[in-house]
């Protein structure tokens, strides 16, 4: 009987120590239970109840615009090589032309700048069509060679000696500046509705380029090749071309046009009122050339954006000056300028404007040498602010007053 209630006792023991470590175990799964079921908004890593207020969700952070994009754009006018230019380049020794000595003194405000046009005022038609200067240009290869090591990206072929050697020097000039690495607008060699756009370092550009005219020389192409040949100045085509560079999304549009009067410092009432139609059309830049001597600039704001314009670039280097012209402004001939635009793509506004224009006025420098004529491009104020024994006070003199001549013409807002 002892036995007996000694062994349901402990059986009875038993039975409770098991309820009391159950009890336990569930104890501890609480939490876990909890949290696998997502209860009250208990925290999974502290096993802490909360609320659901209390549970911190990460932000979304935004999207940062990229950072804004500059670039420099380069510009020069009437590129010519008269037939003392020519002599003067000729090395008879090696039986050469070499046009590199012209351009040392401005190369670095050019090869500095992501993009450099310039107005090839002439045809490389080649040696068998005989080098020469005005009235039917025609100048050695080795001119492009020394444009782009001066630092030109762009020429602009279209202007009134676009056809002085007729088809065969539109083709030869295209093909010419396109070996050495160069590329040519306002003539092609077959038709097309392309335009010329150009990505600068981010930065979309169209580029176009017209003429007012070809000396009368359009007889020696049919009318079917002189309607895609030259980009002869028509406002529908004009406008035309700035809608197309619109539909492209370019982030600006450069003209370049070859218009106006001959040695006239002054805009014509006709260069004022295309000028003012292409901005209204859409273009953001205009760079004009033919007049051979320094029209005005201007920086004027448009829809909220500011628009450039120089009616004519003058002469970037030929031998029209005081010593070989008959004319009341021949003084002027001998200036010119380079135009430096820094443009800047602001992302977080979505366009690109014209930040800076900075002016670089140059003047040809001509002597002699032996028995013939060197002709140099020289940025007029890096020589008026240092001294210098290399040149007479003629010369001087006279680089002094072309930069005078040209700064007043420029809009320096």
């Amino acid at each position: 009987m002892n036995k007996k209630r000694i062994t349901l006792g402990i059986i009875i023991l038993l039975f409770f120590t098991s309820l009391l470590s159950a009890g336990y175990v569930l104890d501890k799964l609480k939490p876990s239970i909890a949290n696998e079921n997502n209860i009250e908004g208990v925290d999974s890593s502290t096993g802490i109840d909360g609320s659901a207020d209390d549970i911190i969700v990460p932000e979304e952070k935004e999207e940062e615009s990229p950072a804004n994009i500059e670039i420099t754009i380069a510009a020069a006018g009437d590129i010519m090589f008269h037939s003392s230019q020519i002599q003067g380049a000729y090395n008879p020794e090696i039986k050469e032309y070499d046009f590199n000595y012209s351009f040392e003194h401005v190369k670095k405000y050019l090869e500095s700048a992501d993009l450099a046009i310039g107005n090839f005022e002439t045809v490389t038609a080649g040696e068998g069509y005989k080098y020469q200067g005005y009235p039917t240009f025609n100048s050695p290869e080795s001119t492009i060679t020394a444009l782009k090591n001066a630092g030109f990206n762009v020429l602009s072929t279209a202007n009134n000696h676009s056809i002085d050697k007729g088809k065969v020097g539109i083709i030869n000039t295209i093909d010419n500046i396109r070996k050495h690495g160069l590329i040519n607008v306002g003539t092609y060699k077959e038709p097309t509705e392309d335009i010329l756009i150009q990505d600068i370092n981010g930065i979309k550009a169209a580029i176009l380029s017209y003429t007012y005219g070809c000396n009368g020389l359009e007889v020696l192409l049919t009318p079917e090749e002189l309607s895609y040949m030259v980009n002869i100045i028509d406002e529908e085509k004009i406008k035309s071309d700035i809608e197309k560079a619109d539909l492209a999304q370019v982030d600006t549009t450069i003209v370049v046009i070859h218009w106006g009067n001959e040695y006239q410092r002054e805009p014509s009432s006709y260069q004022i009122e295309l000028a003012n139609k292409m901005i209204e059309w859409g273009a953001d830049i205009i760079l004009g050339s033919h007049p051979h001597v320094i029209q005005k600039s201007e920086l004027r704001e448009y829809n909220g954006e500011n628009k450039f314009i120089i009616y004519s670039m003058g002469n970037f280097i030929s031998n029209q000056r005081r010593e070989t012209l008959d004319i009341g402004n021949r003084k002027y001939t001998e200036d010119g300028i380079i135009v430096r635009l820094t443009l800047e793509k602001d992302f977080s506004l979505g366009k690109t404007i014209i930040k800076d224009v900075d002016y670089v006025p140059t003047w040809v420098y001509r002597y002699k040498e032996l028995d013939v004529h060197k002709h140099v491009v020289l940025p007029t104020s890096e020589y008026m602010e240092q001294e210098n024994d290399k040149f007479s006070k003629e010369v001087l003199s006279r680089l002094e007053e072309s930069y005078n001549n040209t700064i007043e013409l420029m809009d320096q807002r």
